[in-house]
């Protein structure tokens, strides 16, 4: 299914043109209720186990960091199946997108082993941090439980391009979402112990995301197998290992991978460090994090909007087409942006109190850190149309295949990132808010470098796919 409509060139306005807002709309609803719905979940499994124990809410927050750490460089090779999946919809090579999607659980499976021989690692990686006797135990145990979910979401990642690449996102929306649901049902019963399960605390959360984590990936896996998609889309005689495929995906996603371990680093030594600077400043910093990804996961929906946009149209060798479902893109998530951000400055309590119950807030130590956490959600309100400038430019060049120059910044920014921040906290010796400081700079200079990349336009003759037949280029040129 392209998206390309029959009746869309006769409609000049914003919303009906092609790659307006309909469009965009069309494809990025259901990409950013789904990626909604794992953020609530999360923040909800934050708010129940700070309910049992703000160590353990802070150490899950940290554990869940390093542990995505371990993950982003394969998630986003297989991720980046959709790049592959959108440009050979655009190209009418359907015949190829299931053996792209196998390839890519391939990759998966094979990764995820490796993320599992990392459990024995996990007390010497805490141990760096200094965050207590407490909080060190409950990150070990976090970390090695998430770790046997690693192969799930790897292949969940790879299995749902085979949708949202070619633009039918509404079933990664539903799967997605009941999947989260699942994990909030499990984190109930297994964090406290009720409807006859053990309370099994931290433990509890980490066992529910594994759970929820391995029936996504098996729906996934699933789904595609039907008659109509194998006989259209290749979906069983696709399950053969392709090297020559494999390696393009590898060679393309692999920069886009490597760009999100970089980040995804820099961001975790910045949230290890200011763990140091004490237990009120950690919790507090946890609760920012967790509140800020409320805004930071839908404007992920869009940036996976944008790639899959832009690889479709390019798909088509309609490079304006693909422009301007960037900026259509851009401005749905500065509106979006501006709305969460002015709630966090004049509404803050909104998102805070369901953090603590039972009269917890009211305590001085819980005080402190509502005070505290307030006013860095005013920080994260400072970079937060910045972030969404640089997510979905960063989706348009990756839609692309510009991922070895993404993979350049990345490794620069992230370098910066990890280096202030350890000046800040152990030479410096800046409070938090010195510290917080450096990611508003951060996210500022990110967006400049992307936007100003975007404008230069290399990005308009780049594919990741093999290059048409001669007469269905001709056919898409006319097109």
């Amino acid at each position: 299914m392209t998206l390309t409509k029959a009746n869309g060139d006769g409609d000049r306005s914003w919303w009906g043109r092609p790659s307006g807002g309909r469009e965009v709309m069309r494809v990025a609803l259901p990409l950013v209720v789904s990626s909604l719905s794992w953020t609530v979940m999360t923040f909800v499994d934050r708010m129940f186990l700070n309910w049992a124990s703000g160590t353990a809410m802070a150490a899950a927050f940290t554990a869940s960091m390093a542990w995505f750490m371990f993950l982003c460089l394969p998630l986003g090779v297989c991720s980046y199946a959709n790049t592959f999946v959108a440009q050979y919809d655009g190209a009418r090579q359907s015949e190829r997108i299931g053996l792209v999607v196998w390839q890519a659980v391939w990759i998966g499976v094979g990764f995820g082993a490796l993320i599992m021989a990392a459990i024995p690692l996990a007390p010497w990686v805490f141990a760096l941090t200094s965050h207590g006797e407490e909080a060190y135990a409950y990150e070990v145990q976090y970390f090695q439980i998430l770790c046997f979910g690693a192969p799930a979401m790897l292949i969940a990642q790879a299995g749902a391009a085979f949708y949202s690449g070619r633009g039918e996102t509404w079933v990664v929306m539903i799967v997605d979402a009941a999947a989260a649901l699942l994990n909030l049902v499990l984190d109930y019963c297994w964090i406290f112990g009720y409807w006859g399960f053990p309370e099994w605390g931290l433990a509890g959360a980490a066992w529910a995301t594994v759970v929820a984590s391995w029936v996504k990936a098996l729906v996934y896996v699933v789904l595609p197998l039907q008659r109509a998609h194998r006989a259209r889309f290749g979906t069983y005689a696709g399950l053969r290992f392709d090297a020559h495929l494999l390696g393009r995906i590898l060679y393309f996603g692999g920069p886009s991978g490597f760009q999100m371990l970089l980040d995804v680093t820099g961001f975790t030594v910045f949230v290890m460090l200011i763990g140091q600077l004490g237990h009120i400043e950690s919790q507090a910093s946890s609760m920012a994090f967790s509140i800020s990804s409320l805004a930071f996961m839908p404007i992920y929906g869009l940036h996976l909007a944008a790639s899959v946009l832009v690889g479709e149209r390019l798909g088509e060798n309609r490079d304006d087409l693909a422009a301007r479902a960037t900026y259509t893109t851009l401005q749905l998530s500065l509106v979006y942006m501006l709305v969460i951000s002015s709630l966090y400055v004049l509404a803050p309590g909104v998102f805070l109190g369901g953090f603590f119950r039972d009269g917890a807030a009211a305590t001085p130590e819980g005080a402190a850190v509502v005070s505290m956490a307030a006013l860095l959600l005013q920080f994260v309100a400072a970079y937060n149309l910045l972030d969404a400038t640089q997510m979905v430019f960063v989706g348009a060049l990756k839609g692309a295949g510009d991922t070895r120059f993404l993979l350049f910044v990345s490794l620069v920014l992230a370098g910066l990132l990890a280096t202030f921040s350890y000046l800040s906290v152990e030479v410096w010796e800046l409070n938090v808010f010195g510290c917080w400081t450096l990611i508003v700079f951060w996210c500022w200079i990110a967006a400049a470098i992307y936007l100003a990349r975007f404008l230069q336009g290399k990005w308009r003759r780049m594919r990741v796919i093999e290059e048409p037949a001669p007469q269905l280029a001709d056919a898409l040129a006319v097109k």
